[in-house]
Parts: C-alpha cells; sequence; structure tokens
C-alpha cells in the first residue's frame, strides 16, 4: 500500500490524501454460515491496520460461539426477523459501531490484508461510497490452512464487474452496480445517506435502492483499488430462484418509491422458465422451480460464481431453437 494515495478527480472538493488511516469498524451480518464467519475473522486478524473492533449483525436465534481468538472485540448483536432482515441488520450494526470508517463485508467474503487500511485512508468526510475488489474462489479453497498468496493463484473476477480502478479512487458512474458485499463509508456519509430502506425485506433489491438513494443524494460511489476481500465458494443459485417472493415483493417496493422495476435481469429469466408471469399489471409466481429449473441455475463447483448472464444465454438459446423447430414444421 503507498503512503500516499492519490485521487483521480481534481474536482473532488477538499480532499486530500491521509498518511495514517482512520479507525475502521468492520460490519458483517451472519444466519448459518459458521465456518465462513470463522474465516472472515482470522481475515480481520492478518490485516495489516487492524480494524478497532467486528460487530455482527445476528440474524438466528443462537450467538455464535468458539470463534477465533482476536485482539478487537467481536460484538455480536441479534437481530429480529424471519425472513433475511438484511436492510435492519445493516442499519442496526451501523448504529452500534464505535469508529468514523463503517467497513460492510459479507460473512461468505475473506478481507484482504490491505482491506481495512486501504478504507481508513480513503474512506473521509464527503467522499461517498467505497467499492473494494472481490475475487472467487472455488470449492476447496478455504478448507486446510489458507494463505492469500494460494488465494491469488487461484481466486477470479467476476466476469460482469470491472477490475480495479488504474488509480485509488475511480467514480462508478451506474448506482446498479452497487453490490453490498465489500464497501465502506464514513460515518458522516452513512449519516447522511439514510441507511438502507427498511421496507425491503428478505432477499433482493435493498442494494439497488441504495445505490439509488446515494445517487439522489449527490453521495458519490467510488470503484476503489486494493480494499480486496475473497469470496469463498457456497453453491447457490442465480438468478435466486430461490428467492422469487421476495423479489417480486422487493421489485414492487422499488417501483412504488422510484417508478419503474429493479431487478429486470432475474426477472427475465424468471419470465423464460415460466416461474412468474404479470397478471393485471402485477407480478405473480404461476409455479415452484423444479429440479430442472436448480440445475440450470446452481453454480457447480467448477464455478467459482454463479452467473445470471450465462443462464439468460441458455434460455434465448433454447428459445431460439424452439422458434426454429416450430418455424421447420
Amino acid at each position: 500500500m503507498p503512503n500516499v494515495v492519490t485521487f483521480p478527480d481534481p474536482s473532488t472538493p477538499s480532499l486530500s490524501p491521509r498518511t495514517q488511516p482512520r479507525p475502521v469498524s468492520v460490519l458483517t451480518l451472519a444466519r448459518g454460515r459458521a465456518a465462513h464467519l470463522h474465516n472472515v475473522i482470522l481475515g480481520l486478524t492478518r490485516q495489516n491496520h487492524p480494524p478497532v473492533e467486528l460487530i455482527i449483525g445476528v440474524m438466528q436465534d443462537a450467538p455464535y460461539e468458539d470463534l477465533p481468538a482476536t485482539d478487537f472485540p467481536i460484538r455480536q448483536i441479534h437481530i429480529k426477523g424471519e425472513e433475511l432482515p438484511l436492510s435492519k441488520a445493516r442499519n442496526t450494526v451501523a448504529r452500534a459501531a464505535r469508529a468514523e470508517v463503517l467497513a460492510f463485508v459479507d460473512v461468505d467474503c475473506i478481507p484482504g490484508p490491505d482491506m481495512t487500511q486501504v478504507y481508513g485512508i480513503l474512506a473521509q468526510p464527503g467522499q461517498g461510497l467505497l467499492m473494494g475488489e472481490v475475487m472467487y474462489l472455488p470449492s476447496g479453497a478455504t478448507t486446510d490452512d489458507w494463505s492469500y498468496d494460494g488465494f491469488d493463484q487461484i481466486a477470479e473476477r467476476h466476469s460482469d464487474r470491472p477490475g480495479p480502478p488504474k488509480d485509488a479512487l475511480a467514480p462508478c458512474k451506474d448506482y446498479r452496480c452497487f453490490w453490498s458485499l465489500n464497501f465502506a463509508m464514513h460515518r458522516l456519509d452513512w449519516d447522511r445517506s439514510g441507511g438502507f430502506d427498511e421496507d425491503f425485506t428478505g432477499y433482493g433489491g435493498e442494494d439497488t435502492d441504495f445505490g439509488r438513494t446515494l445517487n439522489a443524494a449527490g453521495i458519490r460511489i467510488n470503484w476503489v483499488r486494493g480494499a480486496r476481500v475473497y469470496h469463498q465458494y457456497h453453491p447457490h443459485c442465480m438468478p435466486p430462484i430461490h428467492h422469487i417472493p421476495a423479489i417480486l415483493r422487493n421489485t414492487e417496493v422499488f417501483a412504488a418509491k422510484w417508478g419503474h422495476r429493479t431487478m429486470e435481469h432475474w426477472l427475465s429469466g424468471f419470465r423464460m422458465m415460466g416461474l412468474i408471469d404479470e397478471v393485471d399489471g402485477a407480478l405473480v409466481q404461476v409455479r415452484d422451480p423444479d429440479e430442472a429449473d436448480f440445475e440450470l441455475c446452481r453454480q457447480q463447483e467448477h464455478m467459482p460464481y454463479a452467473n445470471t448472464a450465462r443462464v439468460l444465454r441458455t434460455l434465448r438459446a433454447r428459445a431460439d431453437q424452439d422458434a426454429s423447430v416450430v418455424a421447420a414444421q
């Protein structure tokens, strides 16, 4: 990490580089995933600039036990809610944080050794939201005594996400790019944003809404070089056919607020699979996903990440083939 960080946007007012990082509170949310959380904590113990604390928003009845030993305190805060109360949980842990820099990391993301240092240097009042790098690990990468050097040899970047900026910071000009799995803000900017909208419950939509809220408030969204995390492998589906009811509900919450729906790429996939339809202007689920749907969308062991774009390409190719068959009859 260089001692002086340069900013690529000279029009940004009253922002000067720091050589000493500000104190950083690391915040994560967890339900299950005890092994993932264990690795997150190990990553935080290996930081060049240790955090002042880790706060875990515990979205389950029992707190986590047998956590790794640390030189910083770990606080667990119980977050009530049957469906994943992601917005409420992020707001709750942010309110509880003691440091002036808030670094949010998903429980399946191991912080790289420079993460808190980079965020501590770059997160200044008025700088806005900082999005760090995410690299994806294959199956088995964290089963033994892992190392960052080992991760760097096998981790992959998501094909739908840009690489890190050339400089320390670069503006992100599309709020829809915001993903909450690795980001930081100075406390003053977080307070100005108002936090996540707690009308979004369950999975989906709250990230895009937060990005849109920042955009409407004139709060910058930035790509950041160096604040890297490593996403731990776990099988999941993209598009997330296991969360259809929450996604349908949350896209309508978004539409009522902003005048149009969000998560359209997921909705397109659901439509093409015959899982949802629009009835009298409302999206409804018309059937449950079956094993063929899960086989199409599920991340396989050879994949470092699940990819909606891959599924959409497959569905479009099937539709084109069906159309050709019909035309030939």
